[in-house]
């Protein structure tokens, strides 16, 4: 640091001995300074000499970086403050202002695009990229990423529908070896339940439990899991719905494989007198009907405009469009009240679910007055399957839709439905159910997709009891990330959705639920390698 006056004494400088930067100048007004104007001057200095001090200090340890003592303080006291502008801020905010301008711009023809980041550097180092051409050369590759990671997305859902509509070999090679040990084995054959146990189906002090499906290996784990779980087994009645293909098999399971001292009985379509063409007229409608037929059998991607859907919605698409829905067994919860005429209150369960504690409670559950004590599907911990209303199953555009339905009004699920039948004979429910069936193939099915559940939450209205939700857990045929101590909790665990525990696309975590009921041990099932 040097002090300088000049030969005038009109002037005091203060410089640093680096390059001989001035660092501070302080002009006096007249050639004669008076005694008081140097005291001014003597105080200003003492004020300001500490400070020229610490700059000097700073730039001595800033030397390497030859900047000076202003600009390195500037650096530490903050670049906006100063003024000065830090280079890597600088260079981040030109390079958001090339990525906005190639953002608006066309990607040529023809660009030539690298396949992998490596790939990428090598071209820049080639080629001499100027920053605006990596700004669109990146911008080029994120958007084929998308794309492609976007069409890889349908592809899997595609696939995973297929996968969900089709039957595995094991399960098919069960029902074959059980339908050829019907017509071979004598045992395999006996009467379910025995005769002296007969009128067991028609009393009401036992539990009914209600369960159509042409799953063999499904069925033999709800049955079981139900036994299994019940804390009087001795009272439980399964009747068992299956179709004319499958009823050799299912008979044979459960004639060979006993769940004493609860009682089977196993019976087909074929076998009920009242499901005739005059009493099911819509059903035979829906399965015949072309348009229906085309929207559950067709080319599922035709017509689809998927870059303006959501992978989501799409696989929300292909579910409600599963050959299942136009199943006479689907449709078979309809009709509980004149196919079991001399029974007052029924448990209904689907095929994909597991009991994990005992049910009877149920029986003594008062739903006063109602029909169906079913769970609702509108609030909850897992907002992607608690978070059902009526906007999720139907068109709102269409006129009778809006002018009859409520769409934020909540909705409930089947799967574990306790039905009270002498209270539902007094109803028009089927009347209805058929009605708005009839009404969807009259427009063309644009009322709504979604398979049995939208007409009967339109003909069972006001006629349910919300059950607490502990009782029926849903989605882990579809939520990935369901919580595993709540599905432990859950009296009845629901595998709705794609993902069944018995085909290969099941979720790995989930599967050991329903798996757990499954007979290894069986000569059956080790011989079809069922889960291997």
């Amino acid at each position: 640091m040097q002090l300088h006056i000049s030969p005038s004494m009109r002037s005091i400088t203060i410089s640093s001995s680096n390059e001989f930067t001035d660092l501070m100048k302080i002009k006096l007004a007249a050639r004669h300074i008076s005694s008081r104007t140097l005291f001014h001057t003597i105080l200003i200095l003492a004020f300001l000499l500490p400070f020229v001090f610490i700059l000097t200090a700073l730039v001595t340890l800033e030397g390497v970086n030859k900047c000076s003592s202003i600009d390195c303080l500037g650096r530490r006291l903050g670049p906006r403050f100063l003024g000065r502008v830090d280079d890597s801020e600088r260079l981040a905010r030109d390079f958001y202002t090339i990525l906005n301008e190639v953002s608006t711009q066309e990607i040529p023809d023809g660009l030539k695009l690298p396949d992998s980041f490596n790939h990428l550097l090598s071209d820049m180092k080639n080629n001499h990229y100027d920053a605006k051409t990596f700004a669109l050369v990146i911008r080029a590759m994120m958007e084929k990423f998308e794309r492609d990671i976007r069409e890889s997305k349908f592809a899997e859902l595609m696939n995973k529908h297929f996968a969900a509509s089709s039957i595995p070999k094991g399960i098919h090679c069960l029902s074959l070896r059980l339908t050829d040990e019907y017509s071979s084995n004598a045992h395999a054959r006996r009467q379910l339940p025995s005769p002296e146990r007969l009128p067991v189906l028609s009393d009401n002090a036992y539990h009914h439990f209600i369960l159509a499906t042409d799953n063999i290996l499904a069925a033999s784990v709800v049955v079981s899991s139900a036994v299994q779980s019940s804390s009087k087994p001795e009272k439980i009645v399964f009747h068992i719905i299956t179709d004319k293909k499958t009823y050799a098999g299912m008979h044979s399971w459960f004639a060979l494989n006993s769940v004493a001292p609860a009682i089977v009985e196993v019976k087909g379509v074929h076998q009920f007198d009242w499901l005739t063409r005059e009493n099911v007229p819509v059903l035979e409608a829906v399965e015949s009907h072309n348009g229906v037929r085309n929207y559950y059998h067709g080319n599922h991607v035709a017509g689809a405009n998927l870059t303006e859907t959501t992978p989501r919605r799409f696989a929300s698409k292909l579910q409600s469009r599963s050959p299942k829905y136009i199943s006479l067994l689907n449709h078979l919860r309809i009709y509980i009240p004149e196919l079991f005429p001399n029974l007052d209150k029924v448990v209904f369960l689907d095929d994909d679910i597991v009991v994990q504690r005992d049910l009877a409670p149920l029986w003594d559950v008062d739903l006063g007055g109602k029909v169906n004590g079913a769970v609702e599907t509108c609030r909850g911990d897992d907002e992607w399957v608690m978070s059902k209303r009526l906007r999720n199953y139907f068109n709102f555009s269409h006129p009778l839709i809006a002018k009859h339905l409520d769409p934020e009004e909540c909705a409930w699920a089947y799967g574990m439905n306790v039905f009270d039948l002498q209270a539902w004979r007094k109803t028009s429910i089927r009347e209805t159910y058929h009605s708005w069936l009839k009404e969807n193939l009259k427009s063309n099915l644009t009322m709504w997709k979604l398979g049995t559940l939208p007409p009967a939450l339109i003909a069972f209205k006001g006629h349910v009891h919300i059950l607490d939700p502990s009782w029926h857990m849903l989605g882990l045929g579809y939520q990935k990330n369901t919580n595993i101590e709540n599905v432990r909790k859950a009296a009845v665990i629901h595998y709705n959705g794609q993902s069944k525990p018995w085909l290969e696309i099941g979720f790995e975590h989930l599967r050991p639920f329903w798996t757990k009921y499954v007979n290894y041990s069986n000569d059956f099932v080790k011989n079809c390698h069922i889960m291997e």
